[in-house]
């Protein structure tokens, strides 16, 4: 794929992809999925067979097979304040991403190293939790638009349960990481003082 003065989809979004760009579809999935690179996730739906709209209104069907029926997509960044969803049909996207390994793998990978020109640009992923050994992800992805707020949607292990944490509209940068923090905190003290209960009983 080429990126193209089309993926500059709003000013003031940093990106590295300049027009002329050129990178596999896989990788540009692999950057909008953990690094919420807007670009690539554009650049993916323009170069969809049939193109943008196709693209979205693709999204949508999909939306309504999941049984989402609080959701609908204007566009492939999710920069749209168009687009909408609820936690309810957001666990229900999450569950249904799990079953696709490349989603899963690529949402918590720790980086990825891109040529761009004549330099190497190394990306990140925007949930730091991925880094935490002390976390068992198994799929994120972090969002932000004015409208909605910092959000995160994450599947993790918590005492051996798989959890789907959905956290919508945070307010300081780092809330939506100590509130994942604080949840599994919770589930891990519930969890432990139930075991605790059956043990006396």
């Amino acid at each position: 794929l080429v990126v193209s003065q089309a993926e500059l989809v709003r000013a003031g979004i940093r990106s590295n992809l300049r027009p002329g760009t050129k990178l596999t579809r896989d990788t540009a999935l692999h950057l909008a999925l953990m690094s919420s690179e807007n670009r690539a996730a554009q650049l993916l739906g323009r170069t969809y067979p049939g193109g943008l709209d196709a693209f979205v209104e693709a999204m949508n069907a999909k939306a309504r097979m999941l049984d989402m029926g609080d959701s609908h997509f204007a566009d492939p960044t999710g920069l749209s304040p168009q687009t909408r969803s609820s936690a309810n049909d957001l666990v229900k996207l999450v569950k249904a991403a799990y079953d696709h390994e490349v989603i899963r793998s690529h949402s918590v990978s720790g980086e990825l190293a891109l040529p761009v020109g004549k330099r190497m640009v190394r990306y990140g992923n925007t949930n730091r939790l991925t880094a935490n050994p002390d976390w068992d992800i198994g799929l994120q992805k972090t969002g932000y638009i004015s409208a909605a707020g910092r959000c995160l949607v994450m599947q993790a292990v918590v005492e051996g349960q798989r959890v789907v944490m959905v956290l919508l509209d945070s307010v300081g940068k780092y809330s939506r990481i100590g509130d994942a923090q604080r949840i599994r905190d919770w589930l891990e003290a519930k969890r432990f003082g139930a075991n605790k209960a059956a043990t006396v009983s």
